[in-house]
C-alpha cells in the first residue's frame, strides 16, 4: 500500500508526459515558422493570404513577405530567406532557366519541376489556374477597329504610325524589360512601337488606362477580374507567343522535410483554384474594393477549409 502510494505521483506524471507527447506529434514541428513570399499584384496577394490563413488554421506560423519582384522572390527562395511561394511554370522556364521552347502545360510543368529539384526547390501539384499574359482592348474600340487577334493589333498599330494619332500601348515595367516580354513579342508579330508609344505603369493601372482611353491596348492577366468588370476583350494570341503560366506552390525541400504534411495541405488548396475562381476573387478586390484578407477568409470558409 505504501509502495503504491509512493509511485502513484510518478505514474501520473508519466501518463501526462505520454499524453503531451502524443498531442505534440499531431502538430507540425516549427523551427522558425514559415516565410511565404509573393509578388506585387492582386492575384499574388490573394494566393499569399489564402495560403497564410489556411496554414495558420492548421497550426503553422506563417510570415508573409509581399510585393517582391520576380527575380528578388526567386533569389530569396534559393537563399533560404523564403520557405515557399506561388510561382508560374512559364516564369520558371523562361526567367529562371532561360528556356524559350514552346511547350504544352504538362511539358512545361514537368520540365521546370525537374530543373529545380537539384536546387532543393520542389514544385508541388499545379493549380488548374493558367494566368498567362494577354493584350486587351475596350470591347467597343476593338469591334470598331476590327481587332480580334494580336496580328490584327500589330497591323492597326503599324498603319497608324505614319499619322498624327499613333497608337499607345500600356505595359508594366517588368514585362517591358523581361526576356519573354515586349521586344520578342514585337519581333514575332512585326509590331513597330517607338518609345513614346510604350506607356510603362504599375500593373494594376493598365486596366484603368485601357478603360479610360489613356492607352489603346494594354497588357493584362487572363484571370484578372477587371477584364470582365471593365468590359475588355482579350485579343487572341494567334501566333502562340505567350506560354502557359500554371500557378504552383514551390517549397524548399528542407522546409517540407521539417514539416511533414505540408505538401498535402498545399496540394489540397491548389486543387481548388481554377481560372474562374481566381477571376472572381480578383474582381472582389479590384472591382468591389474589398480587403484581400476578407476575400481570402470568405473563400476559405465557403470551401470549408477554415
Amino acid at each position: 500500500m505504501t509502495q503504491a502510494l509512493f509511485f502513484s505521483p510518478w505514474r501520473k506524471l508519466a501518463r501526462r508526459a505520454l499524453t503531451l507527447a502524443a498531442l505534440l506529434s499531431a502538430v507540425p514541428a516549427f523551427a522558425a515558422g514559415l516565410v511565404l513570399g509573393s509578388k506585387n499584384f492582386t492575384e499574388q496577394h490573394l494566393l499569399s493570404d489564402i495560403t497564410a490563413q489556411y496554414l495558420g488554421s492548421k497550426g503553422y506560423q506563417v510570415t508573409q513577405k509581399a510585393d517582391l519582384a520576380t527575380v528578388i522572390l526567386r533569389n530569396a527562395l534559393e537563399n533560404r530567406q523564403l520557405d515557399l511561394v506561388w510561382d508560374y511554370t512559364g516564369t520558371g522556364l523562361i526567367i529562371h532557366h532561360g528556356i524559350q521552347k514552346k511547350m504544352s502545360n504538362e511539358e512545361a510543368y514537368a520540365t521546370v519541376k525537374k530543373l529545380d529539384e537539384p536546387l532543393g526547390l520542389i514544385w508541388l501539384n499545379p493549380a488548374p489556374l493558367n494566368n498567362t499574359y494577354a493584350l486587351a482592348m475596350k470591347r467597343e474600340r476593338a469591334e470598331a477597329e476590327g481587332v480580334r487577334t494580336l496580328s490584327d493589333l500589330a497591323r492597326r498599330v503599324n498603319e497608324n504610325n505614319g499619322g498624327s494619332k499613333r497608337w499607345q500601348l500600356g505595359f508594366d515595367m517588368e514585362f517591358a524589360g523581361r526576356p519573354d516580354g515586349l521586344k520578342p513579342m514585337q519581333q514575332l508579330y512585326g509590331m513597330e512601337l517607338s518609345r513614346p508609344q510604350i506607356r510603362q505603369m504599375d500593373p494594376g493601372l493598365v486596366y484603368n488606362a485601357i478603360r479610360d482611353g489613356f492607352v489603346d491596348a494594354g497588357l493584362v492577366y487572363t484571370t484578372d477580374g477587371r477584364v470582365k468588370g471593365f468590359d475588355l476583350v482579350v485579343l487572341q494570341d494567334d501566333m502562340g507567343y505567350f506560354p502557359a503560366y500554371a500557378a504552383t506552390p514551390v517549397v524548399r525541400r528542407d522546409t517540407l522535410e521539417r514539416n511533414p504534411g505540408l505538401a498535402d495541405e498545399l496540394n489540397k488548396l491548389a486543387a481548388l483554384l481554377d481560372n474562374d475562381t481566381m477571376s472572381e476573387l480578383n474582381a472582389k478586390v479590384d472591382i468591389e474594393h474589398r480587403p484581400v484578407k476578407e476575400v481570402a477568409s470568405e473563400f476559405l470558409r465557403q470551401r470549408g477549409l477554415i
